[in-house]
């Protein structure tokens, strides 16, 4: 089954290439939805997937910027089949 993550990173997440790390670990998962930069500093993610690859997916953002991430804020939903593909969004 499908689930919807609903994700916000704090920390040094800006200017050091996350939204476009973020965006090859969820093309190479085939999750849907989107990242983009936010004003107050944080990023913000919206993915769809089967909830073992979200899981997959977090691990996977944890791992490789695991000392600029200083808290992470997740809100798990059920999809909402809205996205065909995952883009960084401006």
């Amino acid at each position: 089954m499908r689930k919807q993550l609903h994700l916000y990173y704090s920390g040094k997440v800006q200017g050091i290439g996350f939204r476009y790390v973020v965006l090859d670990i969820a093309l190479g998962l085939k999750i849907y939805g989107w990242v983009k930069n936010l004003n107050d500093g944080r990023v913000e993610v919206l993915a769809e997937s089967k909830e073992d690859t979200l899981n997959v997916f977090l691990e996977q953002i944890n791992q490789h910027f695991s000392r600029y991430i200083t808290d992470t804020i997740v809100e798990r939903l059920p999809a909402n089949g809205k996205f065909s593909d995952f883009q960084v969004q401006f």
